[in-house]
């Protein structure tokens, strides 16, 4: 189907009220990428037109991280949520305690201090998030040359002798 044509798809399911999420690979369907409400480009290494199209751009080809890319997002919208939180609670906690001569002006800097090392520390805990999966790992081709003997990842350059 034409680039086009996949566009106006996806600005027609909107148009019912749908919410619309597409997947590609960002290079021939790139109108489709720019007119759903999320997209993502699988495979975008290096492809320009995947990476200003497409919402969120994944380096690999590998479709069973799309679950996992959900449950990620919605870990960093929780975390967001939770350091905005700390954030209020301990600039609000330090300006009243200040501002009523409970504490002083260097412990009310301590205590901000102290609430930015929190929203430092909650968010890094996104970063261990999945670990779990396993690597991903191109598909070799042998090199006609080697008899099997040497796998080359696919896409490796290799060099020609003359």
């Amino acid at each position: 189907m034409p680039a086009a044509g996949q566009g106006g798809i996806v600005r027609a399911v909107k148009a019912k009220g749908y919410k619309v999420a597409v997947v590609g690979d960002g290079v021939n369907d790139a109108p489709a990428l720019a007119a759903g409400d999320i997209s993502i480009a699988m495979g975008a290494a290096g492809s320009e037109v995947a990476i200003h199209s497409a919402t969120i751009a994944l380096m690999n080809n590998d479709l069973r991280r799309l679950p996992f890319l959900i449950k990620l997002s919605r870990s960093t919208r929780a975390v967001i949520n939770q350091n905005f939180a700390f954030g209020v609670v301990f600039i609000i906690a330090g300006l009243s305690a200040s501002a009523f001569g409970i504490i002083g002006p260097i412990t009310a800097a301590m205590l901000h201090v102290a609430g930015t090392l929190i929203v430092i520390f909650n968010s890094a805990r996104l970063v261990r998030k999945g670990e779990e999966l396993e690597h991903f790992h191109p598909v070799t081709v042998t090199d006609k040359h080697d008899h099997g003997s040497h796998a080359k990842p696919a896409g490796e350059m290799t060099p020609k002798l003359a």
